[in-house]
């Protein structure tokens, strides 16, 4: 198995991408815009990638926060509020804003399941600052590390309600960048001990099976090379100080925040200690690259991956979608009323 998760470049798949996914085998895949038309078509596409493999379980996975991190849009599909809702209905009644996280989350889920997606790269446990960027800005679930880890407990426990994987993203936090890693590399230049509060919410839910590392330089830490690539960061903090021992992938590294040739970048990565490497823009002289490194998923990385595939449960009997949409609704009203 190529330990990547690979892109797929329109509605359908073309032939030259059946024939190399089923040679490269990869650990599995990601879905975007162009990929997603309507329900029919998106079923089929990933019923498509399913058959391929012929395993009962395989990432197929998509970015679905809600706000404009949306991959599946209106009016096929729902739309959902970005983390920033929660965070401000959580202001003024805790309790209020975890339940309406864990029903959005559920809902969103649900209409994931039913698109045949099995991972969702969704939460942002990232603590938001006065000067994080804004490519994470209104996606944050607030500047507190309790209540990013109580929100996105919930955003965790709603997607696995619905037989969805989530994700912790973006380890070992990114809420101090300062520019965009889709554009350039951030370097953070906060203390060691400054860097506790980042760490927080990852080490709280470091138990759940799949994390996402961060394309940023942190000083403190590695001087030289941004998480995703550090060996220092990936051991000492990530699978040590936090105590993740679940399936690390690496955010996508087609990102300008890395430089080097698109499989240099993945050999670096898998060298540093992320399990698999994501590759989202579906080039397919890239992802045969890669696949030609010659790497094969290792067996503690093998096990990790077991581990998300047993949280791909089905779905657990609850509430209609409608209810769960309505609940959230009147929740996220009550932050939105004049205060008496």
């Amino acid at each position: 198995m190529t330990p990547a998760i690979f892109g797929i470049s329109g509605l359908e798949l073309t032939a030259d991408e059946r024939a190399f996914f089923t040679e490269a085998d990869p650990a599995g895949y990601i879905l975007f815009a162009r990929n997603c038309a309507d329900g029919t078509q998106l079923r089929r596409l990933t019923d498509d990638l399913r058959a391929i493999h012929g395993r009962k379980h395989l990432i197929v996975s998509i970015d679905q926060e809600g706000g404009r991190v949306a991959r599946m849009k209106p009016p096929e599909w729902q739309r959902y509020p970005a983390g920033e809702a929660f965070a401000r209905l959580w202001d003024i009644a805790p309790a209020s804003a975890i339940e309406a996280a864990r029903a959005n989350a559920e809902a969103m889920g649900r209409e994931l399941a039913e698109m045949g997606i099995t991972v969702d790269y969704h939460a942002p446990f990232d603590v938001r600052r006065p000067e994080t960027d804004d490519v994470i800005g209104d996606r944050a679930l607030g500047s507190d590390p309790l209540q990013v880890a109580a929100l996105g407990r919930a955003v965790l426990d709603g997607m696995g309600r619905a037989g969805v994987v989530g994700c912790l993203k973006h380890m070992p936090g990114h809420g101090r960048a300062t520019c965009d890693t889709h554009k350039e590399l951030p370097v953070v230049t906060a203390s060691n001990a400054e860097l506790e509060v980042d760490i927080e919410p990852f080490r709280t839910l470091a138990a759940h099976p799949l994390g996402m590392s961060a394309h940023i330089v942190f000083e403190a830490w590695d001087a030289e090379a941004p998480a995703t690539l550090s060996r220092m960061v990936i051991n000492d903090v990530i699978r040590g100080r936090i105590g993740f021992d679940g399936l690390l992938l690496s955010d996508d590294i087609d990102m300008e925040a890395l430089d080097g040739t698109i499989p240099e970048r993945a050999e670096r990565a898998l060298a540093a200690g992320c399990d698999i490497v994501l590759n989202c823009w579906a080039k397919m002289a890239d992802q045969q690259a890669i696949a030609g490194l010659g790497g094969t998923l290792a067996e503690k990385s093998a096990a990790r991956l077991d581990r998300v595939h047993a949280a791909m449960r089905a779905p657990q009997d609850g509430p209609e979608t409608a209810e769960l949409l309505a609940k959230r609704d009147a929740l996220l009203a009550l932050a939105e009323e004049p205060a008496a």
